[in-house]
């Protein structure tokens, strides 16, 4: 049984939007990482951000390269070989990221960590400017 061409395309939007909804909630932790110099949890978001980059383009490559032209579609197992196919490509992204990945992780925890050291530097120097105008009093 094929499905319609309109419960494709609203699978797919759904599964876009489920795409972006992960992708906002890892930058937000890894944005609150950025707050507090928590290294474990700024390496982990920024691994975890680079397995979902990493998962959505191999599942837009998948989905380009599997069609082939003039095959069947009914042949292909449904949803179930796409929730499986899906499952997949986490996991590849997942190990891909954990293990190195493409340097994506690597420069943005560099850039958090950055951050973190200017926020902790401009915190002391503000506490250090309050004390100081609290002895002058």
């Amino acid at each position: 049984m094929a499905s319609s061409p309109i419960s494709g395309s609203l699978a797919a939007q759904a599964q876009a939007g489920l795409a972006q909804a992960q992708e906002n909630h890892l930058l937000r932790q890894v944005q609150a990482a950025q707050g507090a110099k928590d290294d474990g949890r700024i390496e982990k978001g920024a691994k975890e951000f680079e397995a979902m980059l990493l998962s959505n383009w191999l599942q837009q490559a998948e989905q380009s390269m599997a069609t082939v032209p003039g095959a069947d579609d009914d042949d292909d197992g449904g949803s179930g070989r796409d929730q499986m196919m899906s499952l997949g490509v986490q996991s590849l992204a997942t190990s891909l990221a954990s293990t190195g990945g493409i340097g994506i992780a690597a420069m943005i925890a560099k850039a958090l960590h950055n951050e973190a050291d200017k926020a902790q530097t401009g915190a002391a120097g503000a506490a250090a400017a309050q004390k100081t105008q609290g002895t002058e009093k």
